[in-house]
């Protein structure tokens, strides 16, 4: 259950969209050391994406009342909605 939990907050972190940091470091030998000699920082500012909040809502039936075929066949539309976002 600690995936699912882990997934769904990640799902949950893209449907509300986040900041981020990048840091790069450049490092030069000075009188035979390592030392940095450069950092840049780069913030980016990711936007909400519609697609999670879509499948947060989707999600929101419980499970438990769903027969068989109707989880086979959220199973399967999940699935290509899945297929679907590795391709864009």
């Amino acid at each position: 259950m600690q995936k699912d939990d882990d997934l769904e907050q990640a799902l949950k972190k893209c449907a509300v969209g986040f900041d981020t940091s990048e840091t790069v470091e450049e490092f030069a030998v000075q009188d035979g050391e390592l030392r940095l000699v450069k950092r840049k920082v780069t913030r980016r500012d990711i936007p909400p994406d519609i697609k999670a909040v879509k499948m947060l809502l989707d999600g929101r039936q419980d499970i438990g009342e769903l027969s068989d075929e109707e989880l086979a066949a959220e199973r399967e539309k999940l699935l290509k909605m899945l297929k679907e976002e590795d391709f864009d």
